[in-house]
Order: C-alpha cells, then structure tokens, then sequence
C-alpha cells in the first residue's frame, strides 16, 4: 500500500514541476521515504500468507494503514515548511485522509499548486478508502485478507456484494467513484474555474472532503453555477455508491426504490424549505432565489460532511446551530464517502422505536424492522442500536475531554460531534469562517485520533484498544 502511495504522491510532483513551484524536491525527497518504507515492510512480509488473516488482523491492519498513511503523508508539508509543527501537519494529513476538512492553515492561497493538490489528493483517495483502492488493483492482497480489509474500512451496516471475488467489487465501485470525478471536473471547467481548481475541487467535493484552494472556499467565486453544480454532486458523494453502479448498469430501479435513499433525500429537501424560510422570514436574505441557493448549498454541504462554505453560517443565529448539529449526527447514506451516522442506522432506529410503541398495546403481536421490503434480523438491530450508543458516548465523552482542555461549550460540542461525523467546520472560533490552528496541541492530537475512529466507524479503531483483542 505504501509503495502504491508513492505513486500518488509522485503524481503531485508532476503538478509541482508543471507549475514550476518550489514544492517538486519536498514531495520528491517525502515519495522517496514513503518508497523505501514501502519496500521494507514489502520485505518484512514477503512470505505472509494472506489467508490466515482473521477479523482482528483485518481490523489491525486497516487502523495502522491510515495512522502509517498519515505520518508519512505529512512529510511534504513538513519538509517544505509549509506546516511548522508535527501535531498541525498531522491533523491536517488525518482531517485529509478522513474526509473531515478541518484545516490549521489560515492562508490556503500561499501554498504551491503541488501541496494544494497532495492536499486534495488525499481527502480523494480517503473517500472509498485507500485499502479499498489497493484491493482494487494490487492482485496480491487476496482471500480472507482482502475481504476483511475491506470490510473494517467500509462503511455502512452490511456490505453488498454484487460480484462474486471483493476485488471486483472494489474496482468497480472505483470506477464509478473515477468516472464521477472526471466528469465533476469537466463541468466545474466549463464554469468560472481554472482547469486546476477544476480538478482540485472535482476530487474534493466526490469524497465529500471540502477542502478547498481558496480561502472563502466556493464562495470565492460567487457563482450560482457552481453552487448548485456542487451541491448536486455532494448529494451524488453521499448516495450509496454501489446504487449508482447499478444506476449506470440501467438497473434504475434499485436506487429510486432504495428506501435510505429516499429518507436521505427528503430530510435534505425538507431542511432546506425550513432554513430557506428561517433566512427570508429572519432577514438574513431579502431574495427567494439568493435564500434558496444558500440554504440549498449549507445544507447539503453540512449533511454530506463535505464541509464547504458559501457564507459564514453562523450569522444565521442559534436555530440554524442546533440544526447543523443535528444534520451532522445523520449525514449521509451507508456505503457512499460522507461520516456519520448514516441514514440507514437512522431508518432502523425509527422504525424499531415505532415498533415498541405497537407492541405496548398489542404485546403478543411480531412486528419486524422492514427495509426495503425486507425483514431485518434482530441482531442487525441490535448492532445497530449498539453502534447508536457507542456513538453518542464517544461524542460526549469527547465533548468532555475537549472542555477539559480549555475549548468552550460551543467550540467543544460542535468540535467534536464534527470529528466524529467527519464534518469539518463546527461552531465558534471553528465556525467555516475560522480554521483550528489556536487549538491547543493536545485538542489537535485528541481531534485527529476522533476523525479515524469516526472514519473507521468506530468499532474498528476502539476495538484494538480493548485487552481482549489481543489474546489468543
């Protein structure tokens, strides 16, 4: 995987040398180093025999893969002195590979395109999943191995598996995932955006990532063609990738009968008929069209975890706060690039808790959790409502030990609900207009380990830390 990085990176390089930038000898020295440790550790487990790997194995590896992943990808920024530190340059290589887009980088614009564009390859790679991209086109991790990679990476409940081998699937989902983004590009080029902007934030806004090259973000270029062109392709990003595959096989059916899907897509339309009237009602836009296309943007950007910014929402008061918080514990559907809960785990808990309120006056009747059309077992239940309980305790125990650290209500709660879900900006002196760089060292550390483990879907990260992990 890491000799497959390398590659990656060397691909900046040649956006370094294009654009003459005097970032080319830092990412060159920085795949130099990510080359060789890839060949030692090559070295080191040449002779492993992939299929003896179990869950745990899978669950290890995918964990030491994104943190190795991480120290490494630091180094052009290190390197280049673009980022002073160890801590400010990890967190944003974890916020890059995570997804999240929270940044401690104040002037976006002074960068070099070769750094910007690592910067965006990273959040691009992160969106399915680098080890689900390796399985994808390295033939020698197969068998038991590949598949339970796999599974720990990804996200969702269970794991659809339309081709027989895993490795078919993953090409196939990163083909789609690839075809998304060029065409993303070519769009957004058409539009006001430079060829590399274009293509910076094609990557970005398909792995629901957010970062941008500008500083006012997507608001730099104030255009409602992008805007809603965006828009459009976050919502895309936090669809269910594999229904898309389908979409593409003319199988439309699959995914305009997909029930999270259409939960997903009503939540969106009906919070942005509240927040459209909240600003024109409030105000904060005088123009149905201005309200609608601000409302339109935050939402989605919000609830897909993308992360991007038009306009500083926190002028729009404490109701549109308590809303984003709310859409940033949902998000997006299982299986696509955004964190958080999913909305398939919120489907199940409604339509469990719905089911109790039947049976306290008919307590003898069996009333299963239907998706679909199709009777979800108990104990996918139960990991469902397992997952619920250990996701709201890690944001509040999280919550806890960010205003331990000198964070404020507002800058804590919202801090960490965004890590976990993989948002990006949060509230405060965190809010879109903001970045994290006056977080204390140790918030940043804190921030980076929740962004993985948000990432990772929490069982994955927090299990290797239970002692029963590790025995035999």
């Amino acid at each position: 995987m890491f000799i497959l990085e390398t590659l990656f990176m060397l691909s900046a390089s040649v956006v370094a040398l294009v654009y003459r930038g005097g970032d080319l000898i830092p990412l060159l020295i920085s795949s130099g180093i990510l080359f060789i440790v890839g060949v030692i550790f090559y070295g080191v487990g040449y002779r492993a025999n992939e299929n003896t790997a179990g869950r745990r194995e899978g669950m290890l590896i995918v964990s030491l893969t994104w943190v190795c992943l991480s120290l490494l990808g630091m180094l052009p920024f290190l390197i280049g002195g673009y980022i002073g530190n160890v801590t400010d340059a990890f967190f944003e290589t974890m916020s890059g590979f995570t997804t999240t887009g929270s940044t401690i980088l104040n002037d976006i614009e002074v960068l070099p395109k070769g750094i910007l564009f690592w910067r965006s390859l990273t959040q691009w790679q992160g969106g399915l999943g680098m080890i689900v991209f390796t399985v994808a086109v390295v033939p020698i991790i197969g068998g038991g191995g590949a598949s339970q990679m796999f599974e720990a990476e990804s996200s969702g409940i269970t794991h659809e598996r339309f081709r027989p081998r895993i490795t078919q699937v993953a090409k196939r989902l990163w083909g789609v995932y690839l075809f998304l983004t060029l065409l993303l590009a070519v769009l957004l080029w058409l539009g006001p955006m430079g060829i590399f902007d274009a293509m910076n934030h094609a990557m970005t806004t398909m792995a629901t990532g957010g970062y941008s090259t500008k500083n006012a973000s997507i608001g730099y270029w104030n255009s409602a063609y992008l805007d809603y062109l965006i828009t459009i392709f976050m919502c895309l990003g936090a669809t269910n990738i594999t229904l898309i595959y389908f979409f593409f096989n003319r199988k439309y059916s699959k995914l305009l009968k997909d029930e999270e899907a259409r939960w997903f897509y009503s939540l969106v339309i009906a919070t942005i008929v509240i927040v459209t009237s909240w600003l024109l009602y409030n105000g904060f836009e005088t123009v149905f069209s201005e309200a609608f296309r601000k409302a339109a943007f935050q939402v989605v950007s919000i609830v897909t975890t993308s992360g991007y910014a038009t306009t500083d929402f926190l002028a729009w008061g404490p109701f549109f706060w308590l809303i984003a918080l709310l859409l940033m514990l949902v998000c997006g559907c299982a299986g696509s690039t955004s964190g958080g809960m999913k909305m398939s785990r919120m489907v199940i808990l409604a339509k469990n808790l719905f089911n109790e309120f039947k049976k306290k006056t008919h307590p003898n009747a069996v009333i299963p959790v239907r998706m679909n059309g199709h009777v979800i077992s108990s104990d996918i239940v139960q990991r469902v409502l397992a997952f619920a309980f250990a996701y709201l305790t890690l944001i509040l125990a999280s919550f806890l030990v960010l205003a331990l650290n000198g964070l404020g209500f507002e800058e804590a709660i919202s801090a960490a609900i965004s890590a976990v879900s993989n948002v990006g900006p949060g509230l405060g002196r965190l809010g879109p207009a903001d970045t994290y760089h006056l977080l204390p060292d140790f918030s940043k550390w804190f921030l980076s380990f929740l962004m993985m483990t948000g990432r990772l879907e929490i069982f994955t990260v927090l299990t290797i830390l239970l002692p029963g992990f590790w025995k035999q």
